[in-house]
């Protein structure tokens, strides 16, 4: 068996025209859903970028328990297993986060990986006297920066390394992805996972792409929504927005070469293929630029997924009504090679559902940022809950990998921090209950102090797809409310998990 996993990074579903989105051509996901089996209800799970992929490797949600953070040393990852099991497994990605504190032990689950750099703030390449007066005359105040350290003045460093389309990080990525498919694509028992921080914010695109959503923009280079309500005016707005179809483009051009290397190698009757994201973004829906801070929306949270598999190739070109959602992919994939499950994944293969197109998959599923709302959807309802507070919320984070995203855990926050035993999904392990508090990293830049506070809500996405008009109906509330809980039990959420939102768990 050979299986090859695509994961873009904020790949908006209803940009792409399988799903249909009218707003540009994307030829090659076309291409991609006639030998594919499209998944109309895949969801995201834990939010945002790493949370994902720990999901991804896991097969079950860690947002409940835990912010951004490390792979942990009990969690059960899908390529270890692979390799326990004989599969080779070779990681290509320019995803910079798995440099950081906080993507720490991800790629060493590989049996290899390349790793490109130069993404968005990547701390790559050195420039102790940079070209200031260049860059504030280039790039637009909102996105400029004179303070190494800085995304903003990293990704301005990082640019000027990028001076034709072949010297793109994602350009690279699927290169070293069809180089890879050229040296083994007669051998037997491989997973190749090609990631791609495209078309993640900013949206950098080639020149060439960019004329083609001209917006009449005469200002700086802006290209770079912040996390936040949209204020601009309607030209720049437009631009921002311009700018990420010329990259969503440009992710179609690199899906283009990796389907074009299948067809002259003759894979499609031997290779499974897995194209999907980690989550969505707003682009000005609901008023709001990007994630993290609002609601889990639908742009966010409903998420394209295509599978192709050569023993339903039958099936290739159909859509599938499947509820699933990030954590099923992790044991579709042990699945396809004939691996044991571990009894720590809630995810469920979709090897039934490729088989089926009436299987029903799960009955809910829940998904969200670390102490925000838990959200929940059953495919037709979607149900935001959140605690009566964000800022007075009892949570505590439990881990053996005490690092936020860029920093380890502060001094204030490990003093208060107890062992517990009894987690289920760490097997026994002792693991780190550590209060969050107010001082955490985390806390001001994803977590509760960035967060807008809202009042639950719930929509009816069959009638109203756009969630533009909140529902009133305290039965429905009342049952999804009910699934949720049974959705958190399930996932073994902590008990203070419940208390936050005003839950009881079910005895079972």
């Amino acid at each position: 068996m050979r299986a090859i996993f695509v994961l873009f990074d904020t790949l908006n579903r209803h940009n792409l025209e399988p799903y249909g989105g009218t707003d540009l051509e994307t030829p090659n996901f076309r291409r991609l859903a006639e030998r594919s089996v499209r998944f109309d209800r895949h969801y995201v799970g834990s939010l945002p970028c790493m949370p994902a992929r720990r999901d991804l490797q896991t097969g079950r949600l860690n947002f409940l328990h835990r912010s951004w953070g490390p792979l942990e040393p009990f969690d059960e990852a899908m390529p270890r297993i692979l390799k326990k099991s004989g599969v080779y497994s070779h990681m290509i990605t320019d995803h910079y986060h798995y440099l950081e504190p906080g993507g720490a032990g991800y790629l060493n689950t590989y049996s290899s990986f390349e790793m490109l750099r130069g993404q968005e703030g990547d701390l790559w390449k050195a420039e102790v006297d940079p070209p200031l007066e260049t860059w504030r005359q280039t790039y637009h105040k909102a996105q400029y920066s004179e303070t190494p350290g800085d995304l903003a003045y990293h990704n301005m460093v990082n640019r000027g390394e990028i001076r034709d389309e072949g010297d793109f990080s994602s350009v690279q990525c699927f290169d070293l992805g069809c180089a890879f498919l050229d040296r083994n694509h007669a051998a037997d028992n491989w997973f190749l996972q090609i990631e791609t921080f495209d078309p993640h914010e900013p949206f950098h695109a080639p020149e060439r792409l960019k004329q083609r959503f001209q917006t009449g923009w005469n200002g700086p280079v802006r290209d770079w929504p912040p996390y936040a309500r949209v204020t601009e005016e309607a030209g720049e707005a437009d631009e921002l927005r311009a700018n990420y179809k010329a990259l969503l483009a440009h992710c179609d051009e690199q899906l283009g070469r990796l389907l074009d290397k299948m067809d002259a190698l003759g894979m499609w009757e031997d290779t499974m293929l897995i194209v999907s994201t980690d989550h969505g973004y707003l682009t000005g829906e609901h008023g709001w630029w990007a994630k993290n801070r609002m609601p889990a929306y639908q742009e966010i949270a409903h998420i394209p997924l295509f599978i192709h598999h050569p023993a339903h190739a039958d099936r290739d070109g159909s859509a599938c009504e499947t509820l699933s959602y990030t954590p099923d992919l992790m044991p579709t994939l042990l699945d396809a090679f004939g691996c044991a499950i571990p009894e720590s994944v809630r995810g469920k293969s979709l090897f039934p559902a490729l088989r089926d197109p009436a299987e029903p998959g799960h009955e809910a599923v829940i998904y969200g940022y670390f102490g925000g709302a838990v959200n929940v959807t059953d495919g037709r309802y979607t149900y935001f809950r959140y605690p009566e507070d964000l800022l007075k919320q009892e949570l505590n984070q439990y881990t053996l990998m005490p690092s936020h995203m860029l920093v380890p855990f502060g001094r204030e926050e490990l003093q208060g921090a107890t062992l517990v035993t009894n987690l289920a999904y760490a097997d026994g392990v002792p693991v780190l209950r550590v209060p969050v508090l107010p001082e955490s990293a985390w806390y001001q830049s994803h977590g509760p102090a960035v967060m807008e506070q809202n009042a639950s809500l719930l929509y009816d996405v069959q009638t109203d797809p756009a969630q533009l008009s909140p529902l009133d109906d305290p039965e429905v509330e009342a049952r999804l409310s009910r699934a949720l809980c049974e959705q958190m039990q399930r996932h073994d959420a902590p008990p203070e998990a419940f208390g936050r939102l005003g839950l009881t768990p079910q005895e079972t």
